[in-house]
């Protein structure tokens, strides 16, 4: 710990030199002077932790060199000595904010020791107190900067709190061009330095320390004069040094205000802290900001460009699909029409024609059940036994076709609330998918039973499977997998246990052959 600075003030040589004997002896680093003016050209000059000073002194009185040391260097505590102590002097040096009183003569000099040090722990206690009461509202601003992550913002949210928090008129904020090294003004609020300024910001940018200058005061004479030459009291500059930023946060007060204490200096330090804190956070929010914009863009623009391939692949599909039957109801309708040709090859003709009239029929609407699925009231239904009716139904194609069917329910299967013709569609649809999946025949496993929420069917053929290259595209209009389909089936499918509120899914990871998923809910859901 630095050893205190004792300046003594005393018109009587003897008495300032036994000060210095006493107080030198015990440790503290000490030097006198006899004229009060003298002593206050001193101050200005030079930094004190305490100044002792006699009450009675010619052309200046003790309180007047108290009132200009208090002025010039806040920070220092103050002791004042007496010959004549009175209940008067007493009440002045409390009113004047004096640290302490001690009466001559001295004695051995344990008094004088005895009161420099308690004067000292007052001082010290002062400031304390000073600086837990200006860091309180800081909690406040913290919160208030680390909430802002807008820049602009929040570069105006510092300069406010400096101006607020340090009781100044001016502030502002210089930031570092990482090209040429310069500094540039972000904002401000009062009075702008001149270009010269830049020189001492850059100064405490490469110093990496912060600054603090008082017009009146002790320090250096050549930045107090750029101080009055700006016309202000007292100045502060503070780096802010980080990977990504360098900053000087200024503030400085008018002629007419206070000059800054080490306390401001150090609540300014914290202000700095949390800016940089708020910045940085700004800045990584705004990085964000802009990662999540650009995905987002990127993601509108595959979604639009999946939705035009899609587009495309669906117009080739109904074009194909309609157009086939068209082109043969117009040759028929052509042949037909000849005169030449015998009744019965017209008729076979017209015959052929209403067939592939059908057919298109057939085909536009389960184009029509895909875009809009058919609405039927809910009622209760037990899968189990729909699937029961659904094989006993279809027992003799599965059987022509060499496929067996097992269904294994474990545990109570609870009733559930769906369109019945729309889910017994569904259940058809997978059936003859694993039967045209397996044409020489094969074995078709519906596992059944109860989870969370609803009821989980299970259908694993062991056929042939889907290819994994087409593995995705399943579920799309006319898209199909065997020769002769229409590419519905499953879309339709699909759509129908949605509309359930339910999911319909390929599990790829169950070999051989293909294996879909369905869960429907319990309630239902329309």
């Amino acid at each position: 710990m630095e050893t205190p600075f004792v300046f003594v003030v005393d018109d009587e040589p003897g008495i300032a030199l036994l000060c210095k004997r006493l107080l030198t002896r015990a440790g503290y680093k000490v030097e006198t002077e006899t004229a009060p003016r003298k002593a206050i050209e001193y101050l200005k000059e030079n930094k004190i932790d305490l100044m002792l000073v006699d009450i009675r002194m010619p052309e200046v009185d003790g309180f007047e060199v108290i009132q200009h040391a208090q002025r010039l260097q806040p920070d220092a505590a103050m002791l004042i000595m007496t010959g004549h102590g009175t209940v008067e002097t007493a009440i002045r040096a409390l009113r004047q904010g004096v640290d302490g009183l001690i009466l001559k003569p001295f004695g051995q000099g344990s008094e004088l020791i005895d009161a420099v040090k308690l004067a000292l722990a007052d001082s010290q206690q002062k400031r304390d107190a000073a600086r837990t009461q200006a860091l309180r509202p800081l909690f406040s601003v913290t919160e208030s900067l680390l909430s802002e992550t807008r820049r602009e913002p929040l570069l105006d949210l510092i300069i406010s709190a400096i101006c607020g928090h340090l009781q100044c008129s001016h502030a502002a904020c210089y930031q570092q061009n990482a090209d040429n090294k310069n500094f540039t003004l972000l904002t401000s609020r009062g009075t702008q330095p001149p270009q010269t300024f830049f020189e001492l910001i850059s100064r405490v940018d490469a110093s990496a320390t912060p600054l603090l200058i008082n017009a009146k005061g002790p320090g250096d004479a050549a930045l107090k004069a750029h101080l009055a030459d700006l016309k202000l009291d007292a100045a502060i500059l503070v780096p802010i040094l980080r990977p990504n930023m360098r900053m000087v946060l200024y503030a400085a007060r008018d002629l007419n205000q206070p000059p800054f204490r080490e306390s401001d200096l150090e609540l300014f330090q914290i202000l700095a802290r949390q800016a940089a804190a708020a910045l940085e956070n700004a800045r990584l929010y705004a990085e964000q900001l802009d990662y999540v914009r650009k995905v987002e863009e990127s993601q509108k623009a595959l979604l639009q460009a999946e939705k035009m391939a899609a587009a495309g692949r669906l117009s080739a599909s109904i074009a194909h699909e309609v157009n086939n039957p068209l082109q043969a109801v117009q040759n028929c309708l052509h042949l037909a029409g000849r005169e030449d040709l015998p009744a019965e090859k017209r008729k076979e003709y017209f015959d052929l024609a209403r067939t592939e009239l059908e057919r298109l029929m057939l085909t536009v609407r389960r184009m029509l059940d895909f875009y809009r699925p058919s609405a039927t009231s809910l009622e209760k239904i037990d899968l189990t036994e729909m699937l029961r009716y659904i094989l006993n139904l279809m027992s003799k194609q599965l059987s022509e076709g060499n496929v067996k069917v097992s269904v294994d329910s474990s545990g109570k299967i609870p009733s559930i609330q769906a369109v019945g013709s729309q889910i017994q569609q569904v259940f058809i649809n997978l059936i003859l998918n694993a039967a045209d999946a397996m044409p020489d025949g094969g074995d078709l496993k519906i596992t059944t039973h109860a989870v969370k929420g609803g009821i989980e069917l299970i259908f694993q053929d062991n056929g042939k499977g889907i290819p994994k290259e087409k593995q995705p595209n399943i579920f799309e209009p006319f898209f199909s997998t065997k020769d002769g389909g229409t590419g519905l089936g499953l879309t339709v499918s699909y759509n129908i246990i949605t509309a359930h509120g339910g999911t319909l899914e390929l599990l790829t990871d169950r070999e051989p052959g293909a294996c879909f998923r369905i869960f429907l809910p319990v309630g239902g859901k329309q």
